[in-house]
């Protein structure tokens, strides 16, 4: 397809309010994020209804933002694309009735998005070389998967999380050593003033699934070890604590990748997701990639957390496929990857 395709993208799934516009899948014209974090920071965490109100107060700014920054009106948009699941179902409701009400008014067609396939994408805009098929790692605050990209649009989910997801294990243990919210930044930060060998925590591995992951347990253990400290009345290093903690996750992470890039004979490999943005496990990347000899992808930290541009890079390859969304599209909060 020779011709230039631009679309405005909406995101809104959790706690972000983002529009962006995306040329041809490629390149970023514009990508306007409001981030609520300081707003939720006194709960430790995301609160729908807050989160859904914000959006409703900020969505129209942020796409006449967007718009302006690419310097092109709504008009000269070929297709307005939203992600419509997984998240939260409030805030995902905002961003999909802001799109179809753009849609409904223009006649521009619509495309819903899936968040994950956004994130996977983000690595398309930095990675002009990168073509399917490769593997990827998306870990973020409520997923962790590893998947085959089969093709543009085309995915096989061959692991995930049994339980927490690893950035809600990095939240949850960022809380209980007093960092607060959000935790992945924290213990990041945190753990290059600490050990990675002081505290042996577990590695958990799931029977007869080798590509699937499980984090309970080792967010169990940090706690187990956080409350014996506190009875035997010993001091905290809470360096240390984040550095192995931080290690333990990295280690089963790069370790299940790792193997099934190996077992697939896949030459590639990507990660994408919140967590993709924690300089440790891209350097773990780095060196394990380095030794097998795979190419190793990653997006700027910048679109490793939720924003427009991924959804608008995902959306060119749905638009380029003939897949169009109707004005009855609705937020689906538990979808799959690979529904529609």
């Amino acid at each position: 397809m020779s011709e230039t395709i631009r679309i405005l993208a909406i995101e809104s799934s959790c706690d972000e309010t983002a529009a962006a516009v995306v040329e041809n899948g490629r390149r970023v014209l514009s990508n306007v994020i409001f981030s609520q974090i300081e707003l939720h920071k006194l709960y430790g965490g995301v609160v729908p209804e807050i989160a859904s109100r914000k959006h409703i107060e900020k969505i129209s700014q942020v796409i006449e933002a967007a718009l302006d920054e690419s310097g092109m009106t709504l008009q000269q948009m070929d297709a307005v694309a939203v992600t419509y699941g997984p998240g939260l179902v409030g805030p995902l409701l905002v961003g999909v009735s802001m799109a179809k009400a753009l849609c409904f008014a223009t006649g521009l067609p619509l495309i819903g998005v899936h968040h994950i396939e956004g994130h996977i994408s983000a690595n398309y805009i930095e990675n002009q070389q990168l073509e399917p098929p490769f593997l990827t790692l998306v870990v973020s605050g409520g997923h962790t998967h590893l998947v085959i990209v089969r093709d543009y649009g085309v995915y096989e989910v061959i692991g995930q999380t049994r339980d927490d997801a690893a950035g809600e294990a990095f939240d949850k243990v960022a809380r209980a050593i007093g960092l607060g919210y959000p935790g992945g930044p924290k213990i990041d930060r945190l753990s290059a003033e600490g050990d990675p060998l002081a505290i042996r925590f577990p590695r958990a591995k799931v029977e007869d699934s080798p590509y699937d992951f499980s984090f309970s347990g080792l967010k169990s253990a940090v706690l187990n070890y956080l409350n014996g400290c506190e009875m035997k009345g010993e001091a905290v290093n809470r360096a240390d604590v984040a550095a192995s903690f931080q290690k333990a996750v990295i280690d089963v992470l790069v370790e299940h990748t790792m193997e099934a890039a190996d077992a697939l004979g896949l030459p590639r490999l990507a990660i994408a997701g919140g967590v993709a943005a924690n300089s440790s496990l891209r350097m773990a990347f780095v060196h394990a990639c380095e030794e097998k000899k795979i190419a190793f992808y990653h997006p700027s930290p910048s679109l490793c957390t939720d924003n427009a541009a991924m959804i608008g890079a995902a959306a060119y390859y749905e638009y380029r496929s003939g897949r169009r969304s109707g004005l009855d599209l609705n937020a689906v909060p538990n979808l799959k990857l690979g529904e529609r």
